[in-house]
């Protein structure tokens, strides 16, 4: 048991309703769409992303591009909320490439130091084993999710279908472009899969694109979060999903 299970285990407010409908969402799922950064693993457990995103400010400044970002969104210490802001006031410029590419170099840092999310790597193998389909449609730069997946040997679980961020950044979550990407290279009905995800961003995708949500809150303050956006099925720990999961085998 890691601390990240004993974080997240008393969020989860599991009553009979709640169970079978997560059972049920189990049950009818034949494809498997996870979200990268929060069901997988905390990415940027060991690599801090107030720090890429101050880091990204900084090299914007150094560049006398100050003035391309708010207050709000140079204080916001979020790094993808740094890149969509560039995106939005110098769309398909060669700046957003390169601030990309440094947001992806500094994922990649990261994927060394992430910390896996508790009971994620055995539902994951499981999942695969009882013929689920599965991918993963993250905001993220596929390249960090590859590196991740080869480091835990969860390659073969997902790949090919690894769909994350592109240089269109408009395609990133809510836009459910990676979730269509996976369902129609999975062959897939959106109403025969489950996407699996942790931000509001998740749950407007999933929504976008027809398919059913279940939510993974590792807090109290994430579960408000989904909630708040219209999630009904959400869990405190995967380790009640593997349970069931297995119980479908």
């Amino acid at each position: 048991m890691t601390p990240d299970t004993k974080q997240t285990e008393p969020v989860a407010s599991d009553t009979e309703n709640e169970t079978a409908d997560v059972r049920e969402l189990i049950g009818r799922a034949r494809a498997v769409l996870w979200d990268f950064d929060g069901p997988v693993c905390r990415l940027f457990a060991g690599h801090s992303a107030e720090r890429v995103a101050e880091g990204l400010v900084e090299w914007l400044e150094g560049r006398g591009l100050r003035d391309l970002l708010t207050d709000a969104e140079r204080e916001s210490l979020d790094p993808h909320v740094v890149l969509r802001a560039v995106d939005r006031r110098r769309p398909g410029s060669d700046l957003v490439a390169e601030l990309e590419e440094r947001l992806t170099e500094e994922e990649l840092k990261a994927a060394s130091s992430a910390m896996p999310t508790a009971w994620a790597d055995p539902l994951i193998r499981t999942w695969s084993a009882v013929g689920s389909r599965l991918a993963i449609t993250t905001n993220n730069s596929p390249r960090v999710v590859t590196k991740y997946l080869a480091g835990r040997g969860l390659t073969g679980c997902f790949v090919p279908h690894v769909y994350g961020r592109t240089h269109d950044l408009h395609h990133l979550k809510p836009h459910p472009y990676t979730l269509n990407r996976a369902l129609n290279a999975l062959g897939s009905a959106p109403s025969a899969a489950l996407m699996i995800g942790d931000t509001p961003s998740d749950f407007v995708a999933a929504r976008h694109a027809g398919v059913p949500f279940l939510g993974y809150a590792r807090n109290e303050r994430k579960e408000k979060l989904l909630r708040a956006a219209g999630a009904t099925a959400v869990v405190g720990s995967l380790e009640s999903v593997l349970r069931l999961v297995r119980g479908h085998a």
